[in-house]
Formats: structure tokens, C-alpha cells, sequence
């Protein structure tokens, strides 16, 4: 997925949905970190800004965990 996400977007997903979009993120940037490594890849911001996303995502799904227990 390489369109950022607003948080609205992000908000209105659900658990399942959330758990496994940060799964799919947490390896596109093993793999990005990996295309880097191998010089393959120049731009390291794209890391970055995905790292954001990730950031984001988990956010929300802490919300929605926190949520669900109270």
C-alpha cells in the first residue's frame, strides 16, 4: 500500500483490518530497509514517511484495543 493514509481513513478501519495492514507495513519496510541496504533503492525517505504511517496505524489500533477492554 503506498498511498498515506489520512487519519480519518485510518479511524474508520476496523481491528482485523488494522492488525493485519500493520503486519503488511512492517514488512514492506523490512524489505525497503533491505533494497537500501543492497543500493538498490535511493530514497530513504520513503522509509521514513511509511514508518509514519505505521506509527499512526498502531495509534489507532491501541484505541481500538483500549476500546474494546473498558
Amino acid at each position: 500500500m503506498s498511498v498515506v493514509k489520512r487519519m480519518n481513513e485510518i479511524r474508520e478501519m476496523g481491528t482485523p483490518e488494522l492488525i493485519s495492514l500493520s503486519q503488511e507495513m512492517k514488512s514492506d519496510i523490512a524489505e525497503m530497509k533491505r533494497r537500501i541496504h543492497m543500493g538498490e533503492v535511493q530514497n530513504t525517505r520513503s522509509v521514513r514517511m511509511k514508518r509514519r504511517e505505521l506509527a499512526r496505524v498502531l495509534t489507532v489500533l491501541g484505541e481500538h484495543l483500549s476500546k474494546e477492554r473498558a
